[in-house]
């Protein structure tokens, strides 16, 4: 689950930095009316937003896949009274 997690959370990292450009052109747009200085907080506002929004989304989505993974795959389970490893039925 925490390899799912991290994995998930470099990804949705990724994402979101692409999503950055497009968030930071969005966040210069927004603050154009408030002059140069209005445009190029908004820019950088929106760029670290958008980069925050896909890590976040990445890691949730990579912990539920890892979770999973754990649970249905890796026999990960235990048998406490006779010590056999099972996967849990999907």
């Amino acid at each position: 689950m925490k390899i799912g997690a991290t994995v998930g959370g470099i990804g949705g990292m990724a994402r979101g930095a692409s999503a950055a450009l497009a968030g930071g052109q969005f966040g210069a747009a927004a603050g154009a009316a408030f002059g140069p200085l209005g445009s190029a907080l908004g820019a950088f506002s929106g760029a670290i937003l958008s980069g925050l929004v896909g890590g976040i989304g990445g890691c949730a989505l990579g912990a539920q896949l890892g979770e999973k993974l754990d649970r249905h795959i890796l026999a990960n389970n235990l048998c406490l009274i006779c010590e056999h490893r099972f996967n849990l039925p999907t």
